[in-house]
């Protein structure tokens, strides 16, 4: 995982965030992209002014923002990516009250896992939020759990091509998943940091996004198992309810 610039530019992670969110989840108004990225009015409309100009976004007429052709869409998810945050975002806060550990909703995007939302543990040590990032998908606990619900071919697709994919080892890895019903990430993404993630499906039944649980790996232990994935299933079960 990369890490932050020892000296970050604040205007240009309010840009990058600004056109994700676009990406994802599609328009947005002025005041709502001041809100989720924590910034003024002004300085919010500054920022859609500049992607705008660089064709990252455009205005509608009824004065949204939405991405602009420089973008490429993220893959299709079966429900929409802001419907996703929405339904999920209650759910997932009551978990991080229950279980005290971070807990993250992902989509798929190619063979990327996109973080769409977090909400985030109050315990002093904790795993911070990953919205609005994106990692490898075969490394990430629910990029896992998406890749195992997909036809094999098409998982073959997105990785045949890549050498430093190990394409039989993510397979039999992928089986498992499929097998047990949940995915882990013990520190591949991170060094301390693990996470366990479970589907979310909606519609004809297909799994349109993951929920996991990310804590730091000293407060993991495979004695915690049952409960996580079992609380993980529980609050998939009621983001799946109210999105139908």
């Amino acid at each position: 995982m990369e890490k932050e610039p020892p000296y970050p530019i604040a205007s240009v992670d309010h840009a990058l965030n600004l056109a994700l969110l676009l990406q994802q989840e599609g328009p947005l108004r002025v005041s709502e992209a001041a809100r989720r990225l924590q910034v003024s009015v002004s300085t919010a409309h500054r920022l859609l002014a500049m992607l705008v100009y660089r064709r990252f976004a455009q205005q509608r007429s009824d004065r949204l923002y939405e991405a602009g052709d420089v973008l490429r869409p993220a893959a299709a998810t079966g429900a929409p990516v802001a419907l996703l945050r929405q339904v999920a975002l209650s759910h997932m806060e009551a978990l991080a009250r229950a279980v005290r550990e971070s807990v993250n909703l992902m989509v798929l995007a190619g063979a990327q896992a996109r973080f769409v939302a977090t909400a985030e543990s109050t315990q002093v040590l904790r795993v911070g939020s990953r919205a609005g990032r994106a990692l490898p998908a075969h490394l990430t606990s629910g990029g896992k759990v998406l890749l195992a619900a997909l036809p094999p071919e098409q998982v073959t697709s997105l990785y045949q091509a890549d050498e430093e994919v190990d394409l039989p080892r993510l397979r039999r890895e992928l089986g498992l998943v499929r097998k047990r019903g949940f995915a882990i990430n013990d520190q591949r993404t991170e060094t301390g940091l693990t996470a366990v993630a479970v589907g979310v499906k909606y519609g004809d039944a297909r799994c349109v996004a993951a929920v996991a649980l990310a804590m730091p790996s000293v407060r993991f232990g495979r004695e915690r198992l049952p409960e996580l994935v079992k609380s993980l299933h529980a609050t998939a079960a009621d983001i799946a309810t109210e999105l139908a």
